[in-house]
């Protein structure tokens, strides 16, 4: 069976020329970045490299890149530092973020008494600026925003400029969850004023285990892993080098192919729309998912028109990886979130959400062998109605 792997929002497979680098790290740069000696100082050399890397590509200062184990782990720190370090006493953000993000704010919330506020989604998914400024200026407790750029289930693009305006306004600091939209889109961040962005690798084709916080540097957040001075003593302990240089030629290969990558995978989505649309009766496209400019050009959320929770396993006996929603949502009993957030109560009873991520490693072949598994199990339901209406 030839397998097909359709959930590029989760992870992504690693690229030949980054496990080639870090195999390369593994023979020859052993030393701990920290040590004095020449073995240490080719592993800091490296780092920095990568650091400075990652900075360009931002359009910001070296200092500002914090490397971490995560995206999870980048969030976690600028929340609760936020909290613990810089005296934020609210939080204002919104039910669709990735639940590293939602679990941190309510663990603060529990934990440290800070208010926080969600800002209600449409039924499209979209976040009212306007409902955000009201928020802002409904109070006078320092405020940190925590709104994702991309959302990693339906796509939905967040104008983050314009927050960050509003943020800046509002004397409020600004916190974006960017894991799914780093090094797949242009991101300047001297232009763009967020306070704070999380990265992982392993959403372009770098290592797991391995990630980076922008962290501005006139915020003046502070580590919550202590020890060693290590990552200017944000982020204490020794660095992970060969996961550091698996994200530095994944984010090179990324931001240079960026046009090229972008173009193959819009035309990928915008061809699985054509085919869903047109092979299966009643198909719709969650949020803004199945609109080019609104989302991103990675992920598309397909909303079936039957009710059957164990698609993803059917699709998986057919050589069909696929998500029906957020990786960390996949073993739960209930949709997630974001589903709930955006689907009307006949829709949550009567049809299935499948999250169909790409890569530019993606082809049409692969989706149209998707759509052919998913007319046979539609099938399967057409017939299975027939026959109960016929008892």
């Amino acid at each position: 069976m030839n397998k097909i792997y359709l959930d590029n929002a989760a992870t992504t497979p690693l690229s030949e020329e980054v496990i080639d680098t870090m195999v390369a790290v593994l023979k020859t740069n052993y030393g701990n970045p920290s040590s004095t000696h020449s073995f240490g100082q080719d592993a800091k050399i490296l780092l920095e490299n990568v650091r400075r890397e990652v900075a360009n590509y931002l359009h910001v200062s070296p200092a500002e890149i914090i490397f971490t184990s995560c995206g999870t782990e980048s969030n976690n720190m600028i929340i609760k530092s936020c909290v613990n370090h810089l005296g934020v006493e609210r939080i204002i953000t919104s039910p669709l973020e990735h639940k590293c993000v939602a679990e941190t704010v309510l663990d603060m919330k529990k934990r440290k008494g800070v208010e926080v506020v969600y800002l209600r989604p449409d039924s499209k998914g979209d976040i009212s600026l306007n409902d955000l400024t009201e928020a802002l200026q409904k109070s006078e407790k320092k405020t940190l925003v925590s709104l994702m750029h991309a959302n990693n289930e339906i796509g939905n693009l967040l104008d983050i400029k314009k927050v960050a305006e509003i943020c800046k306004e509002n004397n409020a600091l600004f916190h974006s969850d960017t894991v799914q939209s780093m090094a797949h889109m242009e991101l300047d961040f001297s232009d763009i004023k967020v306070d704070f962005a999380s990265c992982s690798a392993h959403k372009f084709h770098g290592p797991k285990g391995s990630g980076f916080a922008f962290v501005r540097k006139s915020s003046g957040l502070k580590g919550i892993i202590t020890g060693g001075p290590q990552e200017r003593s944000l982020r204490a302990g020794t660095e992970n080098v060969c996961g550091i240089a698996g994200l530095g030629k994944a984010l090179e290969l990324s931001v240079n192919h960026m046009e090229e990558y972008s173009t193959h995978i819009k035309e990928i989505k915008k061809y699985a729309i054509e085919q869903l649309t047109q092979k299966i009766e009643g198909v719709k496209f969650n949020g803004r998912s199945a609109e080019m400019d609104a989302s991103l050009y990675t992920v598309l959320s397909v909303l079936l028109p039957f009710k059957d929770p164990m698609i993803g396993l059917k699709l998986d006996m057919k050589g069909i990886a696929i998500s029906q929603g957020s990786a960390c949502s996949s073993g739960a009993s209930k949709p997630s979130m974001v589903m709930m957030m955006i689907l009307d109560e006949e829709e949550m009873n009567n049809t299935t959400p499948l999250r169909v991520s790409f890569s530019h490693l993606t082809t049409k072949e692969e989706i149209d062998a998707l759509v052919m598994a998913l007319e046979g199990i539609a099938e399967s339901f057409k017939i299975e109605n027939h026959d109960i209406e016929h008892r």
